[in-house]
């Protein structure tokens, strides 16, 4: 795939500003459920890059394989905790709303396991991986997850 084009060189203000919001928001829940969710969420969205870059960064952070590829069947896997499974029902939830409302489950086992300011963080972090799906199918964007690891850093000095 080749990009479209580069969205940090087209409007880099814009981007620097949404790489740091992501990173926040990235860094205020335990970063193995941010793993999940994003690989989740990369999953429906059928994002190639985001999945390469996210799975590769929760194996560096010590993700099993087992649980990486089990993951698009997390509900009939038994190596998930309740508060991962209710934050990917959530993820879920948010990530097809297109094809109904049908949260309201989703959204009873993530108040069962999180706090109001913890669904806050999560619905965020959810709306952020969904914004980064979105950017890179829709540029075409494909980035190696040490090129992004340099692109953050540089974002965040």
């Amino acid at each position: 795939m080749t990009a479209k084009l580069d969205p940090f060189a087209a409007a880099p203000a814009l981007m620097k500003s949404w790489m740091g919001t992501s990173l926040t928001i990235h860094s205020s829940l335990e970063a193995g459920l941010i793993h999940l969710v994003e690989i989740r969420a990369s999953q429906i969205n059928g994002c190639a890059n985001c999945l390469n870059m996210h799975t590769a960064a929760a194996r560096e952070k010590g993700e099993t394989e087992q649980r990486i590829y089990l993951l698009s069947a997390w509900r009939d896997a038994p190596c998930y905790t309740d508060r991962e499974r209710a934050a990917l029902g959530w993820t879920e939830a948010l990530t097809k709303l297109s094809e109904g409302h049908t949260h309201e489950v989703a959204y009873a086992a993530l108040k069962a396991e999180f706090s109001e300011e913890e669904q806050v963080k999560l619905t965020l972090m959810i709306n952020i991986i969904n914004g980064w799906n979105r950017l890179a199918i829709g540029f075409g964007l494909f980035v190696d997850p040490q090129a992004a690891k340099a692109i953050q850093a540089k974002v965040a000095a």
